[in-house]
């Protein structure tokens, strides 16, 4: 079962409170479809608030939330998103990802999968992923339910971090890559490279970012407070790269991972 993942979508880690209402409502009055949650944001209900207040049809944005690792056992997944529903105001998810394999293997990746395809049969969600997995725990995941039941690995990436054995390793097995933190915390802002090619194409250098992106296949989930970013992100998807462009991008690959908490898997 194949999803269309909308290509741009926003963003809500680290955002709290009325910044998460605001940016939420901000990104669906600019024409945003594809919103991305997670319970450990704990943003989940200013999310469905914003939704809810926007006047766009619920059908007509894509949303995402993530199962926190303590609630990947069978015995607690459902009802965990049962409760993300219930705070985003809304009788279904369009995705649902493990949000990070179980911390040291504690439960298995093959009863989670198996947790979530249950919980898409019973119409809690309308696909199913996964977050923050290396190929070993992507290759269980396949295992388990099959590549065509996964409909996304979400995963750091921006030119600075182009994960590129793991995005060969999808490639091959059919599974789409969402890239978060594409804009590396804003680093990519200050690179000389991304300057000169968005000088060049009269764009700004977060657009660059993420039309790079966009170039190779992957869904960007930018995040922003700003209303003047948030409008302007959503040019990216009319930026048009030069092979040459892209191949100067590329070359910027430097392995530079941004987010790897102590219970991170081992990476490739």
């Amino acid at each position: 079962m194949h999803t269309t993942i909308p290509q741009l979508g926003l963003g809500t880690f680290r955002l709290q409170g009325q910044q998460a209402i605001d940016a939420v409502a901000t990104g669906l009055a600019l024409g945003y479809r594809h919103v991305d949650t997670a319970q450990i944001y704990g943003n989940e209900a200013e999310v469905g608030q914003a939704l809810a207040a926007s006047g766009v049809a619920r059908g007509d944005v894509f949303v995402t939330t993530k199962i926190w690792t303590e609630n990947l056992a069978a015995s607690r997944l459902r009802a965990s998103l049962e409760e993300s529903l219930a705070r985003l105001r809304t009788d279904y998810v369009d995705l649902t990802l493990i949000h990070w394999p179980s911390p040291g293997g504690a439960v298995p990746v093959a009863e989670s999968m198996e947790a979530l395809l249950a919980a898409r049969e019973a119409g809690l969600t309308r696909a199913v992923g996964v977050s923050n997995f290396p190929i070993a725990r992507l290759a269980d995941a396949i295992a388990a339910v099959g590549a065509q039941n996964i409909a996304t690995n979400q995963v750091e990436l921006h030119p600075f971090l182009q994960n590129r054995a793991l995005d060969a390793f999808m490639a091959d097995a059919g599974i789409h890559l969402t890239a978060y933190m594409p804009l590396a915390y804003g680093k990519v802002l200050d690179d000389a490279t991304i300057r000169r090619i968005a000088g060049a194409h009269r764009a700004t250098p977060a657009q660059v970012a993420l039309a790079w992106a966009l170039a190779k296949g992957h869904a960007v989930i930018p995040s922003s407070t700003r209303r003047a970013n948030l409008d302007s992100n959503l040019g990216a998807r009319d930026l048009i790269l030069s092979g040459r462009d892209i191949a100067a991008i590329d070359a910027l690959d430097r392995g530079e991972r941004l987010v790897s908490p102590d219970f991170a898997p081992t990476w490739d």
